[in-house]
């Protein structure tokens, strides 16, 4: 574990190191010359670079797999969301990436600036009703420049097999944009977990799955998109833990897996609520 624990400081000093840097140089670039193919070109380099740093100095390797089952046209990539590792992984098969992030992110210096020269699409819940309305403007001049929108429909990131509570403005933009849907389900919270300052070795995988066409009512498609990401997630999640994972697999983790492979996925948010 000390020898992890060494190997995983030395990759978020990697990672948060360039990332400062390379968001003062496109933030600088952005405020000059606004939307630039030099933006691009970093955030290509960025999330690459960050995937070699995954891969030989904490031994995450990634596999991406669907990819044939992204549109060629405007679409929504809505994907589970665990770690920085699903933005890398997602990345490099986005052609032009619209990201939604909320706008405290978008305020901060440099960082900010450099997001929008990325087309990265804000949503300000400070506004309340009126945030939506807003989001679906910008998200819809994205797609207007030829951008594919990434969403992370549970608004965070979430720990492996806990609840899991998709929010309803995923759907809110399946109605209002009439484009399709790729869901996209991952487990790379096994090896970069939400709160563990330790990233341990394994291959991260993400499945690109089918495309949710337009004309599904609201309820329709919330309960496709939740039920098809959380599947595969599962799906995932279990064939990592039966070829053996190199981590140590705390008690309830453990209790959860055993629960998933006995066919008792976990339940909803509103279900543990209830």
């Amino acid at each position: 574990m000390v020898v992890q624990a060494i190997r995983s400081l030395l990759f978020y000093v990697l990672y948060v190191g360039q990332t400062v840097m390379l968001a003062i140089i496109v933030g600088t670039d952005a405020i000059i010359r606004g939307r630039t193919g030099f933006g691009w070109a970093v955030a290509k380099y960025w999330g690459n670079s960050n995937l070699f740093f995954l891969r030989w100095v904490v031994g995450i390797r990634t596999d991406a797999q669907g990819t044939e089952n992204i549109p060629d046209g405007p679409c929504i990539l809505a994907a589970k969301h665990m770690s920085d590792w699903d933005i890398f992984a997602i990345l490099p098969h986005t052609r032009r990436p619209a990201f939604i992030a909320k706008k405290e992110l978008m305020d901060i210096p440099f960082f900010g600036w450099a997001a929008r020269s990325f087309d990265t699409i804000r949503i300000d819940r400070s506004l309340g009703g009126d945030a939506i309305p807003m989001m679906m403007a910008d998200a819809r001049a994205a797609l207007d420049r030829g951008c594919r929108i990434i969403i992370f429909p549970e608004g965070t990131r979430k720990a492996p097999l806990i609840p899991h509570d998709y929010r309803y403005g995923i759907v809110r933009m399946y109605e209002a944009l009439n484009v399709p849907v790729v869901p996209v389900a991952l487990n790379s919270g096994l090896y970069w977990g939400r709160h563990s300052l330790i990233l341990w070795p394994g291959t991260a995988r993400a499945r690109f799955l089918p495309p949710i066409l337009p004309g599904l009512s609201a309820e329709e498609f919330h309960r496709e998109l939740t039920t098809r990401i959380e599947d595969e997630t599962n799906r995932l999640i279990l064939a990592a833990y039966d070829g053996g994972l190199s981590r140590p697999i705390p008690t309830d983790l453990r209790e959860k897996l055993e629960s998933l492979r006995d066919g008792h996925p976990p339940p909803t948010a509103e279900t543990t609520t209830s």
